[in-house]
């Protein structure tokens, strides 16, 4: 099949006007002009987007699709009110509504351009979600307990429930890891263990690190609304005995608990942190997932995201919990990226080029797996995204690069595809899941939430 469109975006290697991409097998197997293509493969099925842009698919390195059925249920509150919130919400959730929920998630992913996922989870429902709709996923299994006493009995189970999500998978596709609970919910030596199963695993690592305020405060200062004043009294997650403060950062409390022992670790958001906290996670190879509409949303701060670049971390994109931002859609996530950075750091001028290499080869590389996915290189897999560039607030496009970037949403997706299968053209999907079934149930999960 000869995919072709205006503009051919490969990211590691300059655009080009009137290309195309050759796709067999499930592999990217040529590209260049279209014309050439064509002439060099005249028995090709051709699909022309017209006035479009042929890329790599998006890499959403951090996710939690089983929570899309709460978008818009907790509005206007800042980040430990949600937090909270999503709690009392989780409670009146079952096994079937979490994977309804993950796949409505996978859905407008999948509408939005985005082929690859990370997702934090301990239900499980994003990786059968994953399997069922076609797309690539890094599926963290979620791991904590603040008491001592139930970090074993916590690991086993996490354990078990990994080594049977890992055969039920396909492993080309899909990849199971392990995530540490964040730190205000965690034992330190869960940090430990988590670290040691995954060496002997072979696991991918994931954890929500340096997130909000409230949290540095607790790791440093032991005073926030995580933490604990009375020996007979219960706030947030944290149970007796009262947390005690270590009076370093929350990368630093987490390096000092062996949390980045293991060779493949991503660190989330990553706001509150410091030059020899960046330092650190350089030293330790340490990769980081911001997520600047969710710390937006709900007032966790800013990411230094140009700091990251400077010193060389394995940087991506994360569009975080559908019930913060509201949607997955990475190209508004750029944009608003983008934005913010070059609103509160005016010395240092971040280029749409860096935040598109963020949302693909950056968040592939990110996750390792850049040798598959996030460029559009001979060899590699089809996971290819076309996007209009029609609109008239894109007209006339002399920067498509730009005109991704600064213009586009996810609305403007006509076609994703991974693997070489296309899962989804404009309004239309091509998955293995009965839609309306599914909106039909996410319409009745909803309404129990607002009870």
């Amino acid at each position: 099949m000869l995919l072709c469109a205006q503009y051919v975006l490969p990211i590691t290697d300059e655009p080009f006007q009137d290309g195309a991409v050759l796709v067999r097998d499930g592999r990217i197997c040529d590209l260049g002009a279209a014309d050439m293509l064509k002439m060099r493969y005249p028995d090709e099925e051709v699909v022309n987007y017209g006035q479009a842009a042929i890329m790599p698919g998006l890499v959403d390195m951090h996710t939690h699709l089983e929570n899309s059925v709460m978008r818009g249920i907790v509005h206007d509150v800042p980040y430990t009110t949600w937090v909270l919130s999503m709690l009392e919400k989780s409670a009146k959730m079952d096994v079937s509504d979490w994977y309804d929920s993950a796949i409505l998630g996978g859905l407008e992913a999948l509408s939005s351009g985005i082929t690859c996922v990370a997702d934090i989870t301990t239900t499980g429902a994003p990786c059968t979600a994953t399997q069922k709709l076609g797309m690539r996923s890094v599926i963290y299994r979620e791991v904590g307990a603040m008491d001592k006493r139930r970090v074993d009995y916590a690991m086993r189970v996490a354990e078990n429930d990994i080594l049977h999500w890992r055969e039920e998978v396909d492993s080309d596709r899909i990849t199971i890891g392990v995530a540490p609970a964040a730190i205000y919910a965690c034992h330190p030596s869960v940090f430990g263990k988590v670290s040691e199963f995954a060496c002997r695993e072979n696991l991918p690592v994931a954890m929500h690190l340096a997130g909000s305020q409230e949290e540095y405060k607790f790791i440093k200062y032991g005073s926030s609304p995580f933490a604990v004043h009375t020996m007979d009294q219960k706030r947030g997650y944290v149970e007796i005995p009262p947390w005690l403060p270590t009076g370093t950062t929350p990368v630093r409390y987490a390096l000092n608990w062996g949390a980045f022992e293991s060779p493949n670790v991503v660190a989330i958001h990553c706001v509150h942190v410091d030059d020899e906290d960046i330092k650190k996670l350089k030293e330790y190879d340490v990769a980081v997932a911001a997520c600047p509409r969710c710390n937006a949303q709900l007032g966790m701060g800013v990411a230094p995201l140009t700091e990251f670049v400077r010193a060389g971390l394995r940087t991506g994109l994360g569009t975080d919990s559908p019930a913060a931002t509201d949607s997955t859609d990475m190209l508004t996530e750029m944009r608003i990226g983008m934005l913010v950075q070059r609103a509160v750091n005016v010395n240092e001028f971040l280029d749409s080029q860096t935040m598109l290499e963020m949302a693909t080869i950056g968040g592939a590389r990110a996750l390792k797996l850049d040798d598959k996915i996030g460029s559009l290189e001979i060899g590699k897999r089809a996971d290819i995204v076309a996007v209009d560039l029609s609109g008239s607030h894109q007209t006339p496009t002399t920067d498509p690069v730009s005109a991704v970037v600064n213009t586009c949403n996810g609305a403007d997706v006509l076609m994703t595809m991974v693997d070489g299968k296309t899962l989804y053209e404009k309004s239309k999907w091509h998955v293995d899941v009965e839609v309306a079934k599914n909106i039909a149930r996410v319409i009745e999960i909803r309404g129990k939430l607002r009870v």
